[in-house]
């Protein structure tokens, strides 16, 4: 039962040795310029002056909203082409009927202008 195991454990044994080596090499040959910059904390594209009761606008909600939305249900497409030939032509008429009716839920959004950043 091991053996069946072995190639996954060499695999992420030689992961673990690559990504150390790695990161000890960066730590020891790469370039070291600190500055006031970059020790700054980096908060996703905002700069660090902005107060903590900045509030952001509904667009960015909607949008990462409809991005969860969309990304999750494209994700429920994959099971069903891994075993298309098991589930048979049924499946593929019921994901041709869910594309479709992703697609007009997409183009209504995009009609009612939710994707324009403002």
């Amino acid at each position: 039962m091991l053996g069946s195991y072995l190639p996954a454990l060499v695999f992420l044994a030689l992961g673990l040795v690559v990504g150390g080596v790695l990161t000890v090499l960066n730590g020891i040959i790469g370039p070291k310029r600190p500055g006031t910059v970059k020790e700054q904390p980096y908060e996703c594209g905002l700069p660090s002056e902005v107060t903590s009761n900045f509030r952001f606008g509904i667009s960015f909600y909607l949008i990462a909203m409809l991005f969860i939305l969309f990304d999750i249900e494209v994700v429920f497409l994959y099971p069903v082409a891994v075993q298309l030939e098991a589930f048979g032509l049924f499946a593929l008429i019921e994901i041709m009927v869910f594309i479709f009716l992703l697609f007009v839920a997409f183009v209504f959004v995009w009609r009612r202008g939710a994707l324009e950043w403002r």
